[in-house]
């Protein structure tokens, strides 16, 4: 009997190709791996991951080189006693922290890992790290103030504090002034300075106003009783305020006490978020002393993250992308309230009637160590 030829059902193995026949034949999947890691870094985070995807190859150059910020955490006051909560938003782990340090003392803004503190009874302001216990101090306040901000860690030469303590008008002229005082760690006293303003646009704006520093100015954005607000800002080296005004009408219809604005930087863009109750949260940027409102395409993955006090922006979380996160507990205290800017929806879906129910004053965003 003849024998049966395997050659028919043999199957060939593959023959890799020779360095002469990859010089003729280029293709992606022979770029060495420095190149591509030196591709993969010059991807944004959205880009990045999709390449990612390709192959393993391409997944390793593309995780090898893949910044990813870090997100901010809520830091929690108690109603009574000294144990402090820090939650991460993220994976809404509860870390406790014994801060005696600061009884008797209320909050007035957060940046950069840093609290801006106040004596209730001494009026005394500090700066407090609450991760590193480190205080630096600052001249006594006796005045009572509507907003306050920093430039810096009080640990830099360039750290500034500024505070607009008033806002009057004047009816038989139509005359507006506003009072700011600054100074920094290190300084016995805080320059004070009233100006004049004859514009309608300056508001008395209680609760509702933000300062925010950024390219040596603070900027101050008020919200009108009719909708909408202006941006001013104010020199810090010449002392003198930006007599050109940033218009943004809002698309919001509530009333003048239930709107609330927030400012924060990115990239040394400033941006603009308003929000009223339940309605959309609406997102602007600075361009050429103009408020443009962005669309979903052109925030490219931003997150918010407001309170009371302060607000956090990053655009590098993956997990957290095109959303607004709010100092406010949700159900069972195993998340923040939170609003997805690509489903248009509030998680958990409530009807929120004012903005003082999402961002309550016990409760601010801190940067962890």
């Amino acid at each position: 009997m003849a024998s049966h030829s395997t050659s028919s059902t043999t199957v060939p193995r593959k023959r890799s190709k020779t360095q002469s026949e990859v010089a003729v034949n280029p293709s992606f999947d022979n770029l060495p791996s420095s190149l591509l890691e030196v591709i993969m870094s010059r991807l944004v985070l959205k880009d990045n991951i999709r390449a990612s995807a390709s192959c393993k190859t391409w997944r390793e150059a593309a995780v090898s080189v893949r910044v990813v910020e870090k997100h901010p955490w809520l830091f929690c006051f108690p109603k009574r006693g000294t144990s402090f909560e820090l939650i991460d938003p993220l994976h809404w782990k509860t870390h406790t922290l014994n801060l005696p340090e600061l009884a008797d003392s209320t909050l007035c803004y957060s940046r950069d890992g840093w609290l801006l503190m106040r004596r209730s009874v001494s009026k005394d302001m500090f700066f407090f790290n609450p991760f590193s216990r480190e205080r630096v101090s600052l001249p006594k306040f006796e005045q009572s103030f509507l907003v306050i901000a920093f430039s810096c860690p009080p640990t830099s030469d360039h750290c500034v504090v500024g505070l607009v303590s008033s806002l009057r008008f004047y009816v038989e002229n139509q005359e507006r002034r506003i009072t700011i005082s600054t100074c920094h760690p290190g300084a016995t006293e805080w320059i004070t300075q009233e100006s004049v303003f004859h514009s309608v646009f300056l508001w008395h704006d209680k609760h509702h106003s933000k300062l925010f520093y950024l390219h040596n100015r603070f900027y101050f954005f008020h919200c009108f009783n009719q909708g909408g607000g202006s941006l001013h800002s104010f020199h810090t080296s010449s002392r003198t305020w930006d007599s050109h005004y940033a218009y943004v009408s809002s698309e919001h219809q509530l009333s003048f006490y239930q709107k609330a604005s927030f400012l924060a930087e990115k990239n040394g863009e400033l941006f603009l978020m308003l929000t009223s109750g339940n309605e959309k949260p609406l997102i602007y940027k600075l361009v050429s002393s103009n408020w443009v409102k962005m669309s979903l395409t052109e925030l490219d993955g931003l997150t918010f993250f407001v309170s009371f006090y302060n607000s956090e922006l990053r655009n590098n979380l993956p997990w957290m992308r095109n959303n607004v996160y709010f100092s406010r507990f949700g159900y069972n205290r195993k998340s923040c309230v939170s609003y997805s800017l690509d489903e248009s929806t509030y998680s958990p879906c409530k009807e929120w009637h004012s903005w003082q129910q999402l961002c309550p004053p016990q409760s601010i965003w801190i940067v962890p160590p």
